[in-house]
C-alpha cells in the first residue's frame, strides 16, 4: 500500500508527496514522491502544475 498525502494549496494547485503511482492519459504509470497537480485546468503541462493559475486569477 503507498502511503502518500495531498494539500491542497488555496487558490493553486494540489501537493501531492510520499510513495505513489500516478496513471497519466495515455495509460505510462510513473512512479513518484512529489507532485504538483494542476487544479485550474489552464497548466500546459497537464496534469502537473506550471503555475498557470497565477496568470488566470484561478481561485479554489
Amino acid at each position: 500500500m503507498s502511503d502518500f498525502k495531498i494539500k491542497v494549496q488555496p487558490n493553486g494547485p494540489l501537493i501531492v508527496t510520499g510513495k505513489f503511482k500516478l496513471e497519466l492519459q495515455d495509460g505510462t504509470v510513473e512512479e513518484k514522491e512529489t507532485a504538483t497537480l494542476c487544479r485550474c485546468g489552464h497548466s500546459q503541462n497537464k496534469p502537473f502544475c506550471d503555475g498557470s493559475h497565477r496568470k488566470v486569477g484561478f481561485e479554489g
